[in-house]
């Protein structure tokens, strides 16, 4: 081993990094439907400096794969992976077999599954199965307990619904166990019953849709999401958990950079209900991809997410086929209040029925991005729409790092994608 290497060593094992002394091309996996950037308008400069931003964030070792998908226009600008899907994590040694990535590998969305299942609530909205101003109780009646009979499914899908987590110290397996977990959100008691405090709903909020859509419906929200939006938009996977077929080809996610310090830790756990570690953990077990979490385990490829915000952006409309109506993404995307203190996440934030939205002059989405609507998963997954730039993007990584070097990348990686696609 060279002096360079074990210098290197030193630095990443304290930090939890991965290793990024290689030959990037050869860990570089790029699809053919990639256009030409002369074809939505820009040069091919453009297209390089946004992958060199990508390169770049992938050097920092937080981030063992990375797979993105940005499409402009309409077409696919670029559509490409850096790193490897397995064997390459801060605890992997140097004899651990390595799997390259691939762009059309599935990967955990996490948070950013939050979209899509509120895309099913709007759907179901559209067919009149359900009233987004009607209280949960009146679909499930169970529900009311503790005060809770007036609030909302519209207050849950922006996370004004007072259930932002289970309650404390159940344990993290029960999860797995979605009857139990019900039974515990309704005897739980709200922090707020009236829509006034802002508090991310981590996980709660997908409990609550997958029982109305149980009850209305009749089947799963799998098997709506599969009937309405995967099937008629030729989805390979797109599916809350992972068949069995699928859970070898999935991205392993690693727990990267330093420990969040006292009291983002404590943030971090009560957001999530798990620390980094324990998140990474939870979601390489087989029980997690065998588990419906319609709020955090939606498998898909950067590809497929991409596709599916441009669905958004062409007004609900898909190759030929009208999967929503434009009525109703528009009610989507529309701003539900302007920047609020989430008590959650503890910054401000701007919501609209199920999506996080961008501001001006910077919000979630980079600068300028006030028409900007998407969601983040676990901090570094990154998938948005912005009308404005005609783009639709995911940025999809298997590191969850919080406080570690990389955030300017990251920031420096949507700064150069809203330059260059202007």
């Amino acid at each position: 081993m060279s002096l360079k290497s074990i210098t290197m060593n030193l630095i990443r094992k304290p930090l939890h990094l991965s290793n990024t002394d290689q030959d990037l091309s050869q860990i570089t996996h790029i699809m053919p439907d990639e256009v030409f950037a002369g074809e939505v308008g820009l040069n091919e400069s453009a297209k390089n400096n946004i992958w060199s931003a990508v390169e770049q964030l992938y050097k920092t070792g937080t981030q063992p794969a990375i797979s993105m998908c940005l499409r402009k226009n309409g077409k696919v600008l670029l559509h490409r992976s850096i790193g490897h899907a397995s064997g390459n994590g801060p605890e992997d040694g140097e004899s651990t077999p390595k799997v390259v990535a691939q762009a059309d590998m599935p990967v955990c969305l996490y948070s950013a599954s939050k979209a899509v299942t509120a895309l099913v609530m709007h759907k179901m909205a559209e067919q009149g199965a359900v009233n987004l101003l009607d209280p949960v109780s009146f679909y499930l009646p169970e529900f009311a307990k503790n005060g809770k009979a007036n609030i909302t499914l519209h207050q849950v899908l922006s996370h004004r619904g007072g259930i932002p987590g289970l309650p404390r110290n159940v344990p993290l397996e029960t999860i797995y166990d979605v009857d139990k977990a019900w039974e515990l959100l309704c005897e739980s008691k709200p922090i707020t019953v009236d829509g006034s405090k802002l508090a991310y709903h981590a996980i709660t909020g997908g409990f609550v849709f997958q029982q109305v859509v149980k009850k209305v419906m009749g089947i799963s929200i799998q098997e709506y999401l599969d009937q309405h939006f995967r099937q008629p938009m030729g989805m390979k996977y797109f599916t809350y958990g992972l068949d069995k077929e699928y859970q070898p080809q999935a991205a392993t996610n690693y727990a990267t950079g330093p420990n969040p310090p006292f009291p983002l830790s404590l943030l971090v756990k009560r957001a999530l209900g798990a620390s980094f570690p324990e998140a990474a953990e939870i979601s390489n077990d087989y029980r997690w991809m065998d588990t419906c979490l319609p709020a955090a385990n939606l498998y898909s490829t950067a590809e497929e997410i991409s596709r599916f915000y441009q669905m958004l952006l062409n007004r609900g409309e898909w190759n030929g086929k009208q999967i929503l109506q434009p009525e109703t993404v528009i009610r989507a995307v529309h701003p539900y209040g302007e920047f609020t203190f989430d008590r959650t996440m503890m910054i401000p934030m701007r919501y609209s029925a199920g999506l996080m939205l961008g501001a001006n002059p910077v919000g979630m989405w980079g600068r300028n991005t006030e028409n900007a609507y998407g969601h983040i998963g676990l901090i570094n997954k990154m998938c948005w729409a912005d009308p404005d730039r005609d783009i639709a993007v995911s940025i999809l990584t298997t590191g969850l790092a919080l406080v570690s070097h990389h955030i300017p990348y990251l920031m420096k990686l949507m700064h150069v994608i809203n330059k260059e696609c202007r």
